[in-house]
């Protein structure tokens, strides 16, 4: 540990902690739990909590703009913000880019709901035990999480019918 290879050691040493308490965390994200609160900064650099949201369904978006099939869901995902825009909002949260990078691939991509951005100081996609992306979570107008979609699935947006019809 405090050789040669002592950052090396302590780099793996830091990927072990935060697999295990995304590990630990799935336990408090899974079907049927609360979602934990936050608060990040939207585009205009304000305070946006999650809590703020309740009375709608809500798709938390785990997406980031280097992420291929996080692009290639935008189109579908437009078109159930607008079919379903009185019952449900969606909360995109940005994951591992720049703030930069983050506000350019909305604009480029014309992204029409919400978003926060959170910075890699954060610690919210081991809170909610993100392992993929796109991660979509879809918490009911109480707070309480009913589904989580990891990857770009066609099965998110029959799910969200069946919900929302």
């Amino acid at each position: 540990k405090n050789g040669v290879f002592s950052d090396f050691v302590a780099a793996v040493q830091k990927r072990i902690d935060i697999e295990k308490a995304r590990k630990e965390a799935q336990k408090g994200v899974a079907d049927g739990m609360m979602a934990p609160d936050f608060t990040l900064k939207d585009l205009e650099g304000n305070d946006l909590a999650l809590s703020s949201l309740r009375g709608k369904y809500v798709v938390l978006d785990f997406w980031g703009s280097w992420c291929g099939w996080c692009i290639k869901g935008i189109p579908e995902m437009k078109k159930y913000y607008e079919k379903y825009s009185a019952k449900l909002e969606i909360l995109g949260i940005d994951c591992n880019d720049t703030e930069k990078a983050w506000k350019d691939a909305i604009a480029k991509h014309q992204i029409p709901w919400k978003h926060v951005y959170n910075p890699r100081s954060s610690n919210l996609t081991t809170t909610y035990a993100i392992e993929g992306f796109p991660t979509k979570i879809i918490v009911d107008p109480q707070g309480i999480i009913v589904k989580t979609v990891v990857g770009e699935d066609p099965a998110f947006y029959a799910f969200l019918d069946e919900l929302l019809k």
